[in-house]
């Protein structure tokens, strides 16, 4: 090499998107479903003043089959369950002024209280926690529960604030590069499925089968 030549600029190749794959298939994501519901009556030692709010949009499809679960297990539970919408209560609005606003949605049975139930929030994707402290402010103008839990489809970490799922169907290790995305069929059409694709920094999930939270649109939940 001739003297003042320059070394070529040594360059690090990016890593390159993984291909989608699916963590969860529909037969998975059943199974968890009903663990989850046999979790909850076992924790609470029944059904009583038990009360179902699923987060939209796919929380509350879930809370839906959760609570037909729950009916099977459990035939004084009445099957009912609600929607909770957290935009209001978003800390994010003032970057993302454009959400729509949704509805809260109590079962007539409750005339429009929360006091003293045992409260189970719904989300398909765990992931930052500020969804659910969204909706925890969000049940303050609810009422008083006696407890609230939460149940997650998916939890795929990187937590910002002190949250954790009491229910999880699947514990999913990912990188903050990656997408998760849950698919059901009464939101989506199709097959139900969990899928995660993005780049990968060296994650591994568990399971060899099957977030698209729609609250962040990459599973900020």
């Amino acid at each position: 090499m001739n003297p003042g030549s320059r070394m070529p600029a040594s360059s690090t190749p990016s890593s390159p998107p993984t291909a989608a794959r699916t963590v969860l298939g529909e037969a998975d994501i059943a199974r968890a479903l009903t663990r989850i519901a046999h979790e909850i009556v076992e924790r609470n030692k029944g059904a009583a003043d038990l009360l179902l709010l699923g987060i939209p949009t796919r929380g509350v499809q879930l809370a839906h089959r959760l609570a037909e679960r729950l009916a099977q297990i459990e035939p004084s539970f009445s099957g009912e369950y609600g929607t909770l919408d957290v935009t209001m209560y978003r800390d994010d609005l003032r970057r993302q002024p454009t959400r729509a606003v949704g509805q809260t949605v109590l079962p007539g049975s409750l005339d429009g209280t929360i006091d003293d139930k045992v409260v189970v929030l719904v989300d398909d994707v765990l992931f930052s926690g500020r969804t659910i402290r969204a909706a925890l402010d969000a049940l303050n103008d609810l009422g008083r529960p006696r407890v609230v839990q939460l149940a997650a489809l998916v939890d795929r970490g990187h937590r910002e604030l002190p949250i954790r799922a009491d229910y999880v169907g699947k514990n999913l290790p990912t990188s903050r590069s990656e997408r998760v995305r849950v698919r059901l069929s009464d939101v989506d059409g199709g097959a139900d499925s969990v899928v995660i694709s993005g780049v990968s920094t060296g994650s591994t999930s568990e399971g060899s089968t099957g977030e698209g939270s729609s609250n962040e649109d990459g599973g900020a939940s």
